[in-house]
C-alpha cells in the first residue's frame, strides 16, 4: 500500500514456531533490496527486525510486525499480547533473559534481542504492560 509515500508491510508473526521465525525478516530484507537501499540499511534493519520475531515467538506467542518505509526512514512496529516486559532497564542489559532452558537448548535467548535491537537502530521505543503485551518501534534512518 502507497500512502504519502510510505510503503506498509504487515507481517502476522506466529509464536512457538521456530521454523518460520525469522520469514518476515528475510521478506524486508528481499523487498528493501529491491527497493534500491544500501547494504547497510537493509542489515540494520533485517537485524533488529529478525531479533524482535524471535523476542515475540519465545516470550509472546507471537504478534504483528508492521514495516513502514519512507524515502528518509524504516520504521519497524513490533506488536504482542504476551506477558509485558517487567523491568525494561534490566532487560536492556546484555545476556540478560527470560528464556526457559529447552529455548536455550535450542539456541535461542541468549539475551540479545533489546540489545542488538538497541544496537542496529537509530530510535527504539517500548511500551509494555505487564500482562498485557508490548509494543516496540524502531526507526532506521536512511
Amino acid at each position: 500500500m502507497i500512502d504519502n509515500d510510505k510503503v506498509n508491510f504487515h507481517f502476522d508473526i506466529d509464536g512457538d514456531n521456530f521454523t518460520t521465525a525469522g520469514e518476515a525478516s528475510v521478506k524486508i530484507k528481499k523487498a528493501l533490496r529491491q527497493m534500491g537501499f544500501s547494504a547497510d540499511t537493509i542489515r540494520r534493519v533485517s537485524v533488529a527486525m529478525y531479533e524482535g520475531e524471535i523476542n515475540m515467538v519465545i516470550h509472546a506467542d507471537g504478534g504483528e510486525a508492521d514495516v513502514n518505509v519512507y524515502p528518509n526512514k524504516i520504521e519497524i512496529i513490533l506488536a504482542d499480547k504476551g506477558p509485558g516486559i517487567p523491568d525494561i532497564e534490566k532487560a536492556m542489559q546484555a545476556g540478560y533473559s527470560t528464556a526457559p532452558d529447552d529455548i536455550r537448548s535450542l539456541g535461542f535467548g541468549a539475551g540479545m534481542g533489546l540489545p542488538n535491537m538497541k544496537k542496529y537502530t537509530d530510535s527504539i521505543d517500548i511500551q509494555t504492560e505487564v500482562g498485557v503485551g508490548t509494543t516496540v518501534t524502531m526507526v532506521v534512518n536512511v
